[in-house]
C-alpha cells in the first residue's frame, strides 16, 4: 500500500513515524511551505512534519495549495494507493480526493460527529466534555462529514490543557490510524455513517473567542484558559494592555466581576460566580511568567479591575 501523507504541525507527527515504523510505504509527504519568522523575516521554518519527512528520507512536496494540474500531476506520478491526512490545513478538492484508488483517510480529533470543524480539541474543553477521541474517517467534499471507520475514546483529565490533551490525541491517532489500516487490508472494515442531526461544529478560533468575560462562571472561565493553553491564549485588559492567563482554577472567593482579590502565589480575579485563580500570566510583547514575579515588577494590588 502506497501512501501519499498530508500534514503540516507537530500533531501530524505521530501518525508519519507510526506508519514508517510498521513499514508502510510512504511516497511523499504534503505539507505547507516554510515560514519566515524572526524580525527580518528572513530566516525560514520549516513545518515539524518536513523535518520527520527528511530525517526518514521521505520526499517531501510544499504546494502553496494543493490544488492545479501540476500539483495533481506529480501526485500521479508517485502511483498511491491511499492518501492520509493529518491535520494539514488546506481543503482538499474533489479531484484530489478522488485520486488514490483506494480514497483519503482524515485522522480528526474527536468522536465524530462531535466537534467537526478546526478546532476540536479546544471546543471540546470549552464544553466540558469528561471525554474525547480520535476518529478515522473516509474524506468526502463535506466539512468532516465522511464515513467513520474508527473511533478510539479517552478521557480529558482535571486541568488537562488543550496542549497536553493535543499531545495525547496526536499519539492516539497514530494508534488508531495503524488499527484502521490494518482492518482494511484484511477486509474487516465496517464504514458508519455519521449522524448529520447530531454533529457538531468546532470553527476555528479567533481573537475575540479568547477573550475573557469576567461575568460568567469562574468554571466556565477556567475551561476558556485551559482550552486557549498553550495558543493563543486566553486573556483580558491590564491598564488597557493584553494580559494572557494561564493554569487556572476555580475558587470560591467573591467580589465584583472582574476585580482582582489577592495577589501571590497565584491572582485571583472575582467571576460571576465564585472566582478565578491563576497562575502565570503574560503581558504584551511579553514571556510568560510566574504571577509572583510579574505582580513585584508591575505592582498589581488588590482591588485593580481587569476587563
Amino acid at each position: 500500500m502506497r501512501i501519499v501523507f498530508f500534514g503540516t504541525p507537530q500533531f501530524a507527527v505521530p501518525s508519519l513515524e507510526r506508519l514508517l515504523q510498521e513499514r508502510y510505504s510512504v511516497a511523499a509527504v504534503v505539507t505547507q511551505p516554510d515560514k519566515p519568522q524572526g524580525r527580518s523575516r528572513s530566516t525560514l521554518v520549516p513545518p515539524p512534519v518536513k523535518r520527520a519527512a527528511i530525517q526518514a528520507g521521505v520526499p517531501v512536496l510544499q504546494p502553496l495549495r494543493p490544488t492545479g494540474d501540476l500539483f495533481l500531476a506529480s501526485l500521479r506520478r508517485l502511483e498511491p494507493d491511499i492518501g492520509i491526512v493529518v491535520a494539514y490545513g488546506h481543503i482538499l478538492r474533489p479531484d484530489l480526493l478522488t485520486l488514490p484508488p483506494r480514497g483519503m483517510l482524515n485522522v480528526h480529533a474527536s468522536l465524530l460527529p462531535r466537534f467537526r470543524g478546526a478546532a476540536p480539541i479546544q471546543h471540546a474543553i470549552l464544553a466540558g466534555d469528561a471525554a474525547t477521541g480520535v476518529s478515522i474517517m473516509r474524506m468526502e467534499e463535506g466539512l468532516d462529514s465522511g464515513p467513520v471507520l474508527l473511533r478510539l475514546e479517552t478521557p480529558i483529565q482535571a486541568n488537562e490543557t488543550a496542549g497536553e490533551l493535543s499531545v495525547r490525541l496526536a499519539d492516539l491517532g497514530a494508534t488508531a490510524l495503524v488499527k484502521a489500516l490494518g482492518l482494511m487490508d484484511t477486509g474487516k472494515m465496517r464504514p458508519e455513517p455519521q449522524d448529520a442531526s447530531a454533529a457538531t461544529y468546532a470553527p476555528k478560533i479567533d481573537r475575540e473567542a479568547a477573550r475573557l468575560d469576567w461575568s460568567r462562571q469562574a468554571e466556565a472561565l477556567a475551561r476558556q484558559v485551559r482550552a486557549f493553553d498553550p495558543a493563543p491564549g486566553a486573556w483580558t485588559l491590564h491598564h488597557r494592555a493584553p494580559l494572557k492567563l494561564f493554569g487556572a482554577t476555580p475558587r470560591e472567593e467573591s467580589g465584583e466581576p472582574g476585580t482582582v482579590l489577592s495577589v501571590g502565589e497565584e491572582l485571583v480575579v472575582a467571576a460571576g460566580n465564585g472566582s478565578l485563580a491563576v497562575r502565570e500570566v503574560q503581558p504584551a510583547g511579553k514571556t510568560r511568567l510566574a504571577v509572583s514575579a510579574w505582580a513585584h515588577g508591575r505592582g498589581i494590588t488588590p482591588g485593580e479591575r481587569l476587563a
